[in-house]
Parts: C-alpha cells; structure tokens; sequence
C-alpha cells in the first residue's frame, strides 16, 4: 500500500517538473509583444507619462525605459492602471513585488518578467490535480498530466499577462465548488469555512482580471442548478436554507469586496482599447471556439508556413482532434452514467456550459466577439482540462481492470484464458492503455513548437519588423511611430526593443534614433517631422509607422529642415498596421 502510494505522488511529481520545465525552457527566446509591453511598464512602477514622447532621442535609450522603480507603491500602480490601462490592478502589483524580490539585471529582464506567470501556471497543475480527486487519484494524476503537456497551458505560463493567475484562481475557485457539493450532497452539511474560502479566492481573482466575473456567475449558476437538479434536490431538504444563507453571504462578501473598483472597471468597459473585438459575423464565432478547443491538446505549426507544412499539420491536428473526441465522448459517457463520479461531472460540465453562454452573450449582444484570440478560454480551460483528465483515466482505469481479470482468469483456467474468446479483453485493455501515452505525447511535442515560437506566434511580429527595418546596417536608422493611443506606444516599444537588439548585434546603433509622435488631426505626424532640425548627418533610413493610414496616404517626401525624404514604394510593409520606408539625404533612388 505504501509502495502505491509513492509511485502516486511520484508520478505527480513528474507531471509538475514536466510542466516546470516546458513552462520555464526559452522564456526569453519570444520577443516581448504589445501586451506584454504593457505590462512590464505598469509593473516597473512607471506610466506612459514617463515615456519620451513627442521628442526624438537615442535608439539604445529604449531599454533605459524598462528599468525598475522600487519605490512605487501598490497604490500607485493601481492609480497608473485606473486612468492608463483597462484591467484590475492585482496582478501588476504582484508583478511590481516579485521583481522587486529579484535583482533586476538589464540581460534578463525578459526572462523575469515571464518567470511569475510560469510559476502561476506550474501551480494550476498541482490545483487541477486536486479538482479531479473528487473523481478519483488516478483522474487527478490524469488531469495534471494533460495540464502539464497541454500547448495551450504552456503560451499562457509564456506570456508577461494576467492569464495564468486568473487560470490558478478559477481551478481553486471550481476545487471549492467540488468541496461545497461533497459537502452538501454526500455529508449533508455545510462548512462555512469551505465557503468563506471560496468567497476569498473569487474575490482576489475579481482583482486580477475582469473575466474572472465571469467565472464567478458561472460558478453560482452552478451551485443553483445543482440545488434544484431534481436526481439531488431532496437529499438536501433538511439544510436548504443552510445552503442558501452560505451562498447568499459569499456571494455579497465578493460584491462588497469589489466595490472600491466597480467605478473604474464601468469606466474601462467604454475606452476604445476594447474596439478591436467588434465582429459581424454571424457563424465565425462557433468555427473559432472549435478550433480553440484543438488547439488545448494540439498545436502544430500552420501559422506562415509553407503550404505543404501547413496542410500536412492541419489535417494532422484535425484527424487527432477528432481521434481524441471520441475517447472523451466515451469517457463521458461513462462519468455520467456512473452515480459516484455523475455529480463531479454535472458540475464541471454546467460551469463550462455557462461560461460558453457567457462568451456567446457578449458575442451577439455587445458584439465583442472572445473568441477571436484563443487567450481569452483561459476562463472554462480548467473545467475542460479536468474533463479531459477525468474521461481519459475512466477509459484507462477500464482497460487495466480488463486486464486485471484477464490475468485472474488466466490463473483460474489458463486453458480458458488461452482461447479466442478471451483474447479480447486483453486486446483492448492494450490499446486503451496506449490512448493516454499517445495523447501526452502529442502534447508534448505540440509544447515544444510552441516554445520554439513555431506555434501561438507573437501579434505583429516584432522580430520580423526589426528584420525588415534592419535594410543597411552602414545607414543610420530612424523609426518613429505614429501612434493614436497608448496601445499604439506600447506597440512602437516591442518593435524599438527588436530592432536595438538587431542593430546592437550589427554595432550599428549609435547614431540610430526613436520617437513617438500623435498622429491627430490638429497636428499630423508629417507636419511634425517636416518641423524636426536636419540630423547632422548626410543620410538616413527613415521608417515610419502609421497605424490607420493606408499606403496611398504616405506623402513621396518629407522635408525636414532642408534633408529631404523620399519614399521608397518598395519598402511597404504590413503586419496588424503599415509601416514605411523613406531615404533621406544623399540616396539615389
């Protein structure tokens, strides 16, 4: 029994340290993003107002910006966060604080900035873990293995963002909801403490990411299907009002808790930062969340590849997506029908089937359509995670005990066991057995094109701007970014970040220069270039970046004090928004 027991938790062990260690390989090896650029300049303790704008200054002055201030208070960062971003402030000042814990040296600031959600993500597996023991220890080994290998997992724990946080918080959310419902339907009691921690755990997750409000209703549109759910409904008469009195008491303690906030996060619901989810398709929406779905047990590369690769990899994902289906429909099946594990599974499937509801509400009611990026299912992974983890150890844990009474009838009459008739147990307890290792092994492999940036590419491709942009190491550079908002400037930033790095590479980046200048109406950023002082050189690779503005709307030439730039018509990019090459000074076109 004890020998059982540490291979368990051995066996555990393994699944964490293999998710430590995909989470953790090549965290620097990505470029940082918009997004992540945000987030690393409100985790600094900095705002957009200590960024050089509207001045031109040193290319290599870009990484001056991320530097760590110490001494910048949680409050601070959630006033920055307030008026500057669009998000609750926790998850910033847990940022602020673990990079205050580590000594910020300026090579492996990347690396740190990553290292906190990686950590959130190696935590979720040892919390789906305990969800699934409401199933069973061999499902809870299950679902931290898949956890573990799953590609969509590992691009969450590798993004500088809020998901993984969020992610740990709801898997603990759904682990008290497990415990509250084994409470009140198997030991006809109720346990404050259990509740009063649930509330606890929804309450900083409401802090940490406005989805988590999601979550939450999901959550309590769960216990409330369950109390009425007619198979369970009068096993709980004697402590109904119990119940009602504990949820009514949670669910206040969380509202109350969010109300110095409610304010500012009704105020981030109208800012324009949110107007890129706005869709009118009308079918798109359901493709997409299928497709979303794939992509948490199987990522491999599409995303610019050759068109052979591309097709090969699709039609691979798609005969494995529909492979594995079936052994969940399966495993399914079964938790269902089985009444010590159909509790477990009515709870995980209606808090993924509100959630769904949620999304599809917002969808075609505010016409916000989540589903366009695959991030966004962080808030229903953990449930489907555990769903997986719970369908495939059923199938697994059948198989072995097929194969257990084949041995036994083998033993009793191995003339019997020897015949035809029996070798189908055996058969198919083989090939079941096989179905997880198949499963973990894809995932594994579809970890690692993710973590070698072959998979859930970074938006705008920095890395590949900074090639383009790199034309002529000999020519001195200039990038400005003509930016409409403060996205717009954390964008310019991730494209600055590569090309330093690429120009620094070639010791070409000495005379190279940035800027940030609004592009408005009242002052356009051509008539701010055309009032720039000629640099003190005799030529220049000018690129500008102009999100909104079409090709045709590129002047043929800017004149900055006497030091003409004239469009290159050859050197026209676009990759998420347009950005353009001029020659200034001595170029011969």
């Amino acid at each position: 029994m004890k020998k059982r027991i540490s291979i368990h938790y051995l066996i555990l062990i393994g699944a964490i340290a293999l998710g430590a260690i995909l989470r953790f390989w090549h965290l620097d090896l990505k470029p940082l993003w918009m997004d992540e650029v945000i987030t690393a300049i409100f985790s600094l303790g900095k705002s957009y107002n200590d960024l050089p704008i509207g001045v031109v200054f040193p290319l290599d002055r870009v990484q001056e910006i991320f530097t760590f201030q110490p001494k910048v208070s949680c409050p601070q960062i959630a006033e920055n966060i307030a008026r500057q971003s669009t998000h609750p402030p926790l998850f910033f000042c847990s940022m602020h604080a673990w990079l205050g814990w580590l000594s910020h040296d300026e090579q492996e600031w990347v690396s740190k900035l990553r290292a906190l959600p990686a950590l959130f993500g190696v935590g979720a597996i040892a919390a789906i873990y305990a969800v699934n023991l409401a199933f069973s220890k061999t499902s809870a080994l299950t679902a931290a293995a898949v956890m573990a290998v799953s590609p969509f997992a590992v691009y969450l724990s590798q993004e500088a963002r809020h998901y993984t946080l969020p992610m740990l918080l709801i898997t603990l959310g759904l682990l008290g909801i497990m415990q509250i419902q084994q409470d009140i339907f198997l030991k006809q009691k109720v346990r404050f403490w259990v509740w009063f921690r649930w509330a606890i755990i929804n309450s900083i997750a409401l802090y940490v990411h406005y989805f988590c409000v999601l979550a939450f209703i999901a959550q309590i549109a769960t216990l409330i299907l369950l109390i009425y759910y007619p198979l369970y409904a009068k096993s709980i008469k004697q402590i109904k009002r119990q119940i009602w009195f504990a949820l009514i008491l949670s669910i206040s303690a969380v509202a109350i808790s969010f109300i110095p906030w409610l304010m500012v996060m009704l105020s981030h619901f109208h800012r324009s930062e949110t107007d890129w989810l706005k869709t009118t398709a009308h079918i798109a929406p359901f493709f997409q969340t299928l497709i979303n779905w794939v992509l948490m047990v199987i990522s491999l590369p599409v995303e610019n590849q050759p068109l052979p690769i591309a097709i090969i990899s699709g039609f691979l994902m798609l005969m494995f997506a529909i492979w594995v289906g079936r052994q969940i429909f399966l495993g399914l099946r079964v938790l269902w029908r089985t009444p010590k594990t159909h509790l477990a599974t009515l709870t995980l499937l209606s808090f993924s089937g509100w959630v769904l509801l949620e999304f599809f509400a917002i969808i075609y009611f505010l016409n916000k359509d989540l589903t366009l990026v695959p991030r966004y299912n962080f808030v229903y992974y953990p449930s489907f995670c555990a769903l997986i983890g719970a369908s495939l150890s059923k199938s697994q844990k059948s198989s072995w005990k097929l194969k257990r009474e084949h041995q036994s009838a083998q033993r009793a009459d191995p003339t019997q066991a020897a015949g035809s008739g029996n070798r189908h147990p055996l058969l198919s307890a083989k090939v079941k057995s096989q179905n997880l290792l198949i499963f973990l092994l894809v995932g594994v492999l579809s970890s690692i094109f993710v973590v070698s940036n072959l998979v859930f590419e970074k938006p705008f491709k920095p890395e590949q701007v900074a090639r383009n942009m790199n034309q002529n190491s000999a020519v001195p550079l200039m990038v400005v970014m003509a930016y409409r908002d403060y996205q717009d400037v954390a964008l310019g930033l991730s494209f600055g970040l590569e090309v330093e790095k690429v120009r620094k590479i070639d010791d070409s980046e000495k005379l190279d220069k940035f800027a940030f200048f609004k592009n408005s109406q009242e002052l356009s950023v051509w008539e701010q270039l055309s009032q720039l002082p000629a640099p003190a050189i005799s030529k220049m690779n000018l690129w500008v970046i102009a999100p909104g503005i079409k090709r045709r709307d590129y002047p043929p030439q800017i004149a900055m004090s006497r030091f003409n730039c004239t469009i290159d018509s050859r050197q026209h990019y676009r990759i998420g928004v347009p950005y353009q090459l001029y020659r200034c000074g001595d170029f011969k076109l």
